[in-house]
């Protein structure tokens, strides 16, 4: 009896021991370092922003925790699963927006969320990574005959999200899914004198555009190019965001010690205007050790990219690393002054549930190709 339950545990400890082995073996440890020391910093600074709002920050741990166990969760999936799920997650993410059109929440005028009963999720958010992962799949599928109406399907795969997405209306996060939607198209190949047309076609677009947009998305854009016009409406956001930026100086004034935030000044300082109380409080000596953090990100994940042997893997892995870009420029230009205000969170540092887990998801997905293909060269 006694031998019995001895091999009993030590058949258990030697299962649980491969487990182990398994998740140790499928982190790619430079991703996660990166990884981490951006949500490390993301968190210090989210505390000063939301020191007023002291459930947030609760909210952030917890957010946290989620994203950590999805990417644990993917980084140990085969690949060869996540291309046989991208059509019915691709379908299932259009079927949601379409749910949230009819039955959403609406805050501030956008209805971008549905209620599922245990929480409020934002659909849009997912078609970042479901969108990118159906257009990889599919160019994986064609890889021996890729044809020019191969890229038209995949136009019609990329926009159907998109123009859901702006019925919202969320511009942001339509020029996010677009983005990474074409990135895989990009690098699948697509010719440049297609590239040229479709540019010169966007050209001629514009004028009709501009007529398409809602008024609030019109006055963001000319707020952009003149934001003391109206300093108490709408260039209210960027006015004091660039005054945070500019108080900061070179080495800021110091962790929460940020007047612009704590007296009130940055709206959604724990969201979409993080980077200004960051600025604020680290300023430039600040603002360059961030932007570095993310370029090492980008980098990895394209090493990523360039090191894996199937398309899909490379396809996936470029449209990650493309939202990586997308997140950070978009924020970070829209806080500055740079660009229009298009409510887009800082990758890892802004408060947010649906896009900290997709974040997470994207590590997990970059994770499992790096570990798929370390292993098929170890057993090469």
């Amino acid at each position: 009896m006694t031998d019995t339950y001895a091999t009993q545990r030590i058949t258990w400890l030697n299962k649980l021991s491969r487990v182990i082995t398994h998740i140790f073996l499928s982190i790619d440890w430079p991703l996660l370092a990166v990884v981490s020391l951006i949500t490390a910093v993301g968190f210090i600074c989210l505390y000063s922003a939301g020191y007023s709002f002291p459930w947030r920050i609760t909210a952030q741990i917890r957010n946290i925790i989620v994203a950590v166990i999805a990417m644990i969760i993917v980084a140990n999936v085969p690949v060869s699963w996540l291309r046989r799920i991208a059509i019915p997650a691709y379908v299932v993410g259009v079927l949601l927006l379409l749910a949230t059109l009819f039955f959403g929440v609406s805050v501030k005028g956008a209805t971008r969320w549905l209620n599922v009963g245990f929480a409020q999720i934002q659909p849009s958010e997912i078609m970042k990574i479901e969108t990118p992962m159906l257009l990889a799949t599919y160019f994986q599928l064609r890889q021996d005959s890729i044809k020019w109406w191969d890229y038209a399907v995949s136009f019609v795969i990329l926009f159907i999200p998109v123009i859901l997405i702006l019925r919202q209306p969320d511009l942001g996060t339509s020029i996010l899914v677009f983005c990474a939607g074409f990135s895989v198209i990009f690098f699948a190949g697509i010719s440049w004198r297609f590239l040229a047309t479709l540019f010169v076609g966007v050209l001629v677009f514009l004028p009709v555009a501009w007529n398409l947009m809602y008024d609030y998305q019109r006055q963001r854009v000319m707020t952009l190019l003149d934001p003391s016009s109206d300093p108490l409406g709408s260039g209210f956001h960027i006015l004091q965001a660039i005054i945070a930026i500019g108080s900061g100086g070179f080495a800021g004034k110091g962790w929460m010690n940020g007047t612009q935030a704590h007296l009130d000044f940055i709206p959604e300082r724990t969201s979409d205007f993080i980077f200004a109380v960051f600025s604020e409080e680290f300023g430039f000596v600040g603002n360059c050790s961030l932007i570095i953090l993310y370029v090492v990100l980008i980098c990895r994940t394209l090493r990523i990219a360039y090191t894996s042997h199937r398309l899909f893997d490379k396809l996936i892995a470029g449209s990650i690393a493309t939202i990586f870009l997308m997140y950070s420029v978009v924020n970070m230009g829209m806080v500055s002054g740079v660009l229009p205000v298009v409510g887009v969170p800082l990758p890892f540092i802004s408060y947010g549930g649906t896009a900290f887990l997709i974040l997470g998801i994207c590590c997990g997905i970059l994770m499992a190709i790096s570990a798929e293909k370390r292993l098929n060269d170890r057993w090469a």
